[in-house]
Formats: C-alpha cells, structure tokens, sequence
C-alpha cells in the first residue's frame, strides 16, 4: 500500500495555499499557568468551511484530470468533509453531491447547501451511507472522495501541523483529535520529518474508542455504536490511517464526556473562540491527563468550529 510522503505534504501546501487561510497559532497565559504547560492551538476553526477538512478535500480535487470532474464529485459525510467537498467543488466548478445521514445537524446541512452541493439523505449508520453511496456513483459515475483513506487528503490534512511547525520551534507533543485518522495520519508524517523528537498523540472520546483499541491489540476494530458528543469522531480506522497512525503516532489517549464539555467551556471562556466538540478533544487530553505534558510546549489542533450555538453543551 502506498502512503503519502512529506514531499507530498509540501506539493499539497502549494497546490491548496491560494484557497485556504493560514490558521493562526494562539496562545492563553492562563491556560498555561492553569495546566503547567506551555499551549500551542492551531486554529483550524478559524479555516476556510469553518475545519481542516478544507485542507483534505481541496489537495483532493484540485489533483484529479479534468475528465474525472465532468460527471461530478460525491462523498458519504455527517459533517465537515462535506462542506470541505463542497467548497472544493465550488472553486473547480464541479457538481458536488453529499450522502448525508437523516439526523444531521441543521447547522452543518445548512451549510452543505451554502456551497452549491446537492444532498442525498440517507439512515444514520455507516452502511446506508455506503451502499447510497455506492449507487449513486455506479448511476452518475461521479468521482468519490473518501472523507480520509485517500493520500491525497491526508497530504492535505498534513499541512496543517506543518504549519503549526513552521510557526513553533521546539514542540514536545503534537496532539489532534482522531476519527477515521486521517489528520493524525498527516500530522504525524509531517511531525516525524520536520520535528522528529516532537512526540505525537492522537486523542479520541472513551466512548469511541476504536483508534485506541486498534493501535493497542495491533489490529483494526470498527467504530460500533460509538456514544460521544464529539460527532466528527465516530468513523473507524482505515487500513491505510491504521498502518500510519501505527508506524508514526507514540500514543492515543481517551477522555470523558465530562473532560471534553469541561475543555470546550474553557476555550470559549478563556481565549474567546468557539470550537466544535471535536476540536475540543486534543484540549480534554491536557485537561485529563496533565501530569503527562508538565513544563512541555504541547501543540494542539483546534480541528473545527461548526457547532449548533443552540445546543452547546455546558448550558
């Protein structure tokens, strides 16, 4: 199986940097004094579809021939992959067309149809998104970008802690959120050539803890009736993430509900910014666990702010 390179992150950089933001890197004095640490937050809710995602799917579309982009481009997503593709195909001038699960935020729907795609809805479970899907694309013979196990995207996502790299000398650790893996996957090639002594976490909720138990026991388990507010964070592993995250990532560390709700309140109250649960979750590792990161520079990546301010969960 071939897996991206660094070099590969570098040819993303430039290919995408026309159409994303260069995400600031903030920093929360009381924070730092609060946990004994030194925080680094990459900002990606501040990127363009308000995620990194926008990283992923634009190195992913603007890559493909002209031929592949005539019958369009579909993906299966509950959230920010889809406004990622939609905003992708937005600028290349492509049809975009989402499989998105029925219960789908009204927020993150809302936003899908701001860009131009159109939505096939379909029952909230892995496999209706994936036999819609599959029939949509044999009909249409549209182009299908997978949300992560796709080099192409994971190049993209690694352009974010190249960044965060470039900006920060002399990172510890490098903590992002992981769902499927594919920013972990990115983050973690990036790390190991630009910084290789940086030690690199993936962080999930224990209530979805299939990328812990996976790298754990050496093999894949799937994402099963996962239970967490972090909804960006509900896919599993794939062979291609698995084998990265496996070769690349030191540690992945779980948390509770009660760490992540705890994080995302403090990051609205203390730096003034909003972040989706799942952004949150690298923070809740500090939060839960800050015996492991004492007098370190820790680098963590705010992986979106798409979030239903309607339904926030401290409240």
């Amino acid at each position: 199986m071939e897996i991206p390179t660094y070099e590969d992150i570098e040819i993303a950089h430039l290919r995408i940097k026309r159409f994303i933001h260069r995400t600031p890197v903030l920093t929360s004095r009381s924070l730092n004094e609060m946990f004994g640490c030194n925080l680094f937050f990459k900002c990606e809710n501040f990127q363009k579809v308000g995620a990194f995602k926008a990283r992923g799917a634009l190195n992913a579309v603007l890559s493909l021939p002209q031929e592949y982009l005539k019958n369009g481009i579909a993906t299966h997503s509950s959230g920010n992959h889809a406004q990622a593709l939609a905003y992708a195909g937005r600028i290349v001038g492509t049809k975009t067309t989402i499989i998105m699960p029925s219960t789908s935020s009204e927020v993150k729907i809302s936003a899908v149809r701001g860009y131009g795609a159109e939505i096939i809805f379909c029952e909230p479970n892995q496999k209706s998104r994936e036999e819609t899907l599959a029939e949509f694309v044999s009909r249409t013979n549209a182009k299908f970008i997978h949300p992560y196990d796709n080099n192409f995207v994971i190049a993209g996502q690694g352009t974010a802690s190249k960044e965060l790299i470039e900006d920060v000398e002399h990172l510890d650790f490098i903590l992002t959120p992981v769902g499927g893996g594919g920013l972990l996957s990115g983050t973690s090639i990036a790390t190991k050539h630009l910084s290789p002594k940086t030690q690199i976490f993936g962080v999930e909720p224990k209530g979805a803890d299939d990328a812990f138990r996976s790298l754990r026991d050496g093999r894949i388990y799937p994402s099963v009736e996962p239970k967490t507010i972090a909804d960006g964070l509900l896919t599993s592993l794939s062979e291609r993430t698995f084998t990265i995250i496996t070769k690349n990532v030191n540690q992945i560390l779980t948390v509770a509900e009660e760490s992540i709700i705890q994080s995302m309140r403090l990051i609205y109250e203390r730096m003034k910014i909003i972040v989706e649960p799942s952004g949150a979750v690298p923070f809740a590792a500090i939060v839960e666990y800050p015996e492991l990161f004492q007098g370190g520079n820790v680098g963590l990546i705010l992986s979106g702010g798409n979030v239903d301010l309607r339904k926030l969960p401290f409240f």
